[in-house]
């Protein structure tokens, strides 16, 4: 149970909702199915639809009669001071460096698989609301989960170079499929919208950009094609992939020139399917993945 001080679970869930919606591309007057949402946090549609009506309170999201709860039109303020590039809500700077202190130390292996809200406190130091603030980001990022009873879980990361290449070598195969599946469909909002946040990048936000948020707007590009395929599988193996494989990414160091070559291929690769040029695409983004596998290798 939470601890005095500490947000209810109807705020934590508001503020993994809120994130969420940052965070992917979803845009203004999109709908928030109480279902998907409740299958995605792992609760009850109850507490979803209780957290909803905070947010809506809050002009996060909006109701439409008919059409339950949409996405509000995205404040100026939620950016973060970067056009384009969607991000969490601003942490504090104890808060961000106590992220990445339990990211470095989970990936080197000196936290258990298990672990309680007080063995964290009294390890990184923070308040127990800054820590709920860390824990509903690593939730919500997929490498933390809440245990039935008590604590905490990490779940599995990818830990040595082997099993990174390997889940490049998936990508390679998933990726480029999914664009030449029979019921690929390209959603142009969607789509434009990552254009939006690989240009903004490609001008210039590539040099002040977290690891995170370089990774958030990268991965939110490459699942929304996938997502365009209407193959559920291929998008879950992808999204799975993605949540393992987020720490070793943060680990690798930062080449900010080649980041931006590949948010230049990116944009070719958003022309492509705009233009419906399928087959490209595909070879394009194969290439892409391979070029980009080799470099992260060497890295």
């Amino acid at each position: 149970m939470p601890g005095p001080g500490a947000p209810s679970l109807i705020e934590q869930l508001a503020a993994a909702i809120a994130d969420h919606i940052r965070r992917s591309t979803l845009s203004a007057g999109e709908r928030l199915p109480e279902r998907q949402l409740a299958e995605k946090f792992r609760v009850s549609r109850t507490p979803v639809r209780e957290a909803l009506r905070l947010l809506a309170d809050r002009n996060v999201v909006g109701r439409q009669t008919g059409r339950g709860y949409v996405v509000a039109e995205r404040s100026r303020s939620a950016d973060e001071g970067t056009p384009g590039v969607v991000a969490s809500e601003p942490s504090l700077p104890e808060e961000e460096s106590a992220y990445l202190r339990i990211a470095e130390d989970r990936f080197a292996e000196q936290l258990p698989e298990r672990i309680t809200e007080r063995e964290l406190i009294r390890r990184y130091g923070l308040s127990r609301a800054a820590l709920q603030r860390v824990l509903q980001r690593m939730l919500h990022e997929g490498w933390l989960e809440r245990l039935a009873g008590y604590g905490w879980a990490f779940t599995p990361i990818l830990t040595s170079a082997q099993s990174y290449q390997q889940g490049y070598r998936l990508r390679i195969i998933i990726e480029p499929a999914a664009i030449l599946e029979p019921t690929f469909m390209v959603d142009e909002a969607t789509l434009r919208h990552c254009r939006d946040v690989q240009r903004d990048l490609v001008g210039g936000a590539i040099a002040t950009v977290s690891p995170a948020q370089l990774f958030d707007a990268n991965s939110a590009l490459h699942e929304a094609i996938v997502g365009f395929s209407g193959n559920a599988f291929m998008l879950d193996a992808l999204q799975r992939l993605n949540r393992v494989r987020r720490l070793i990414e943060y680990r690798k160091s930062v080449d900010r020139q080649a980041a931006a070559a590949r948010c230049r291929e990116h944009l070719e690769l958003i022309d492509l399917l705009l233009a419906g040029d399928l087959e490209a695409a595909a070879d394009f983004l194969r290439l892409h993945l391979r070029t980009a596998a080799r470099l992260k290798a060497q890295s």
